[in-house]
């Protein structure tokens, strides 16, 4: 299962909601989303901040997500760079298994 986040433009139509008073289950069937994130927005709301707020630190957990950079040591890096100018596929420097290589 996916999860599409929310736009920016849905966060201004959840504030619009939320202003005007509409309720967060009403505002997730008209988005067609899962009632529990519009309550999310809502309590955020409630609390006294804003949606720019809100998609500032959706931005910065966004940011430290992900897979982290691989760095490997010199003297692997220095032995795939030797089998890759011999013409070494990195399948077979991986199958040949004459060194260990960190990341594999």
């Amino acid at each position: 299962m996916t999860y599409n986040h929310l736009t920016i433009s849905e966060l201004s139509f959840i504030q619009n909601f939320w202003n005007q008073g509409v309720k967060a289950y009403i505002a997730a069937k008209t988005l067609k989303r899962s009632a529990e994130t519009i309550y999310r927005v809502y309590r955020f709301l409630d609390a006294g901040n804003s949606i720019s707020e809100y998609y500032e630190n959706y931005r910065a957990n966004k940011s430290k997500s992900g897979r982290k950079l691989i760095v490997l040591p010199n003297d692997e890096l220095e032995y795939i760079k030797e089998k890759v100018s011999l013409g070494w596929t990195p399948d077979t420097i991986i199958g040949r298994n004459e060194k260990h290589i960190s990341c594999s």
